[in-house]
């Protein structure tokens, strides 16, 4: 009997050293407005203004993205004119992504996200089969897809250079299914970085 509560000690000392049992800590999302700037190669600088209020998981995502530089030298894959611009694949071609994925902030996954799918809205690309499969592909919305609204995660709009997001829709050169752009067309997202009063 000692023995069993000699060994029971022990272990209960062990846990509360290592740090098992514990429950592990939650992570802590961002909140309120956050705002970036996006440079595209050739064609200038979008402006974006995130609400993390709408979407803190799916804000605090991208901004640890910026930060760590991750967007830089990416490209847009998927053009289609009248609905939206989409990069953020490190592939290039629609299949690739960062090292995890997250959750899905719209009503259909039951998260209240009020951000409509207007002209200028930013929102997450995902597949069709997994609410919860975002990674870092985003879209730009180029014209007005309210039918996106519950379905995908939009967490911000354009405040300054929606003629860049129409010049890039105007110039680049589609496949012939309307949507895919091959490698040497893809425009390049030179960087994107929080802007100096949010850093």
């Amino acid at each position: 009997m000692r023995k069993v509560k000699y060994v029971l000690i022990v272990m209960i000392a062990l846990l509360s050293i290592t740090g098992c049992g514990k429950k592990e800590k939650e992570k802590e999302y961002m909140t309120g407005k956050v705002n970036v700037e996006m440079t595209v190669k050739d064609y200038g600088v979008i402006e974006l203004e995130l609400d993390a209020d709408s979407a803190p998981i799916t804000v605090t995502n991208f901004v640890d993205l910026v930060k760590d530089k991750f967007y830089d030298g990416l490209t847009f894959h998927r053009i289609i004119d009248g609905f939206m611009i989409q990069g953020g694949d490190p592939t290039g071609t629609g299949q690739g992504g960062s090292r995890m994925n997250i959750k899905g902030e719209f009503s259909s996954n039951g998260v209240e996200n009020n951000i409509s799918h207007t002209r200028g809205v930013i929102s997450m690309a995902r597949n069709s089969y997994n609410y919860n499969s975002a990674s870092s592909q985003f879209f730009i919305v180029h014209q007005d897809s309210t039918y996106l609204d519950g379905e995908y995660a939009a967490f911000g709009h354009v405040t300054k250079g929606m003629e860049v997001v129409d010049e890039i829709v105007k110039n680049t050169k589609v496949e012939s299914d309307g949507e895919s752009v091959s490698k040497e067309n893809q425009p390049v997202i030179e960087k994107i970085r929080l802007k100096e009063n949010d850093e």
